[in-house]
């Protein structure tokens, strides 16, 4: 008995450790410590962190290229998502942003949010529960390696 309990336990830990890698394989690094920043800024207003929605991060990667192609930053068919999201009794936010050099470093991205009331707003709202990231780096505004974000922000 004790070892199929054991055995159970190292199944259930290694399929735990499993699910977090491939889910944190899933994020690129700039994705990861974005989703870091937003969590570090949430926590210290003693609001929850949010957690890795992977059909977000589609949705966010996939306005992002369409951001690098067009070049220009703008919530594209950003209200048929939030009525798409409204109509299952969901909230939706967006945070755009980008930068080059010093300014593309997640943290400064996150910060230059906090610092507009819109986007802090999105940031910091308490019923928010999920978050998307895409950050591509590319052409764009001038800049030959710019790094452009969509932030998408979900909950009940």
């Amino acid at each position: 008995m004790a070892k199929q309990v054991y055995g159970a336990s190292v199944a259930l830990l290694l399929a735990l450790c499993l699910g977090a890698a491939a889910h944190a394989a899933s994020l690129s690094t700039t994705e990861t410590e974005l989703v870091q920043a937003v969590n570090d800024a949430r926590t210290a207003k003693r609001l929850p962190p949010l957690e890795v929605d992977l059909r977000l991060v589609r949705a966010a990667r996939a306005h992002t290229t369409a951001l690098l192609r067009g070049d220009v930053l703008a919530h594209w068919g950003l209200g048929s998502r939030l009525d798409s999201f409204r109509a299952r009794g969901r909230l939706f936010g967006e945070n755009l942003g980008w930068g080059e050099g010093s300014h593309a470093v997640p943290r400064a991205l996150v910060q230059a949010w906090l610092a507009s009331p819109a986007h802090r707003a999105n940031l910091l709202h308490p019923g928010f529960s999920r978050i998307g990231l895409g950050a591509r780096v590319g052409a764009f505004a001038g800049s030959s390696a710019a790094t452009v974000v969509t932030a998408a922000f979900a909950g009940q």
